[in-house]
């Protein structure tokens, strides 16, 4: 069963990315996803905190392995791309064809950096899906470095998304022993089906160099729990039946 997109559009459009969406390959058959498709988002944390982040071109490179991942799963070569602080600083997209530096000319038209508003990057993906009239799963990939201003509305939001087709896999960048991850810790552990119908998120950690996670363990971090996932929103109707891949 094929990828989405091929490897020679890959080749033609985003060279640079080619070793990645190779890799992402390797990993979504190891992970028995090969042929599935998927909407791929990916939430940008845009806190002040995350200044150094962007720098160092951490964050570019998340949403490079990202667009290399999405290849496989999505046929139109972009990923909805939300940044969030305070507020929801912006809606757009990053495109397998301009992906080069694109993260950085998004930030730097934002503005000020503010804190870490979950629920409302949380609002503004539902409503792009929704809006999308999209009817396949989605792999939203979630990026932070510290918990949110507002603990409670972030899990009442997850619990009230376990209902739609969306997995939410949050990844931490940071300094792995504070306590700003408890808090998605504990929110991938939420109760099932006392407070959702779906185990509908995973969390892990980056660590506070992520551009030097290998490709190779990034994906699999970022796929491992997407499988299981699709099988009980499958169960519980939330995702349709699986049907066959047209080749790319």
């Amino acid at each position: 069963m094929s990828a989405a997109i091929s490897l020679r559009k890959v080749e033609e459009t985003a060279p640079a990315l080619v070793s990645l969406y190779k890799t992402a390959g390797d990993r979504l058959r190891e992970h028995g996803l090969a042929g599935e498709r998927a909407a791929v988002y990916l939430v940008l944390d845009h806190s002040g905190s995350m200044r150094p982040y962007y720098r160092d071109g951490s964050v570019q490179a998340l949403a490079d392995r990202v667009l290399g991942l999405s290849a496989h799963l999505d046929d139109d070569g972009t990923v909805p791309t939300v940044f969030f602080s305070t507020d929801v600083d912006a809606v757009t997209t990053v495109e397998l064809a301009r992906h080069r530096g694109r993260i950085q000319q998004i930030a730097d038209g934002l503005g000020h950096m503010g804190r870490t508003s979950y629920h409302l990057a949380m609002d503004a993906v539902i409503d792009h899906y929704l809006d999308s009239g999209a009817t396949a799963p989605a792999l939203v990939v979630f990026q932070t470095d510290g918990g949110p201003v507002n603990r409670l509305a972030a899990e009442r939001y997850l619990c009230k998304a376990a209902r739609l087709p969306l997995f939410w896999q949050f990844i931490g960048f940071g300094d792995p022993g504070s306590t700003q991850f408890d808090y998605l810790r504990r929110l991938d552990d939420l109760a099932v089906p006392e407070k959702r119908p779906v185990d509908n998120a995973g969390f892990f950690h980056a660590g506070e160099q992520p551009g030097t996670v290998p490709d190779a363990v990034l994906y699999d971090r970022l796929v491992a729990e997407f499988p299981r996932w699709l099988a009980a929103a499958r169960a519980r109707g939330i995702v349709a039946p699986r049907t066959a891949a047209v080749p790319g």
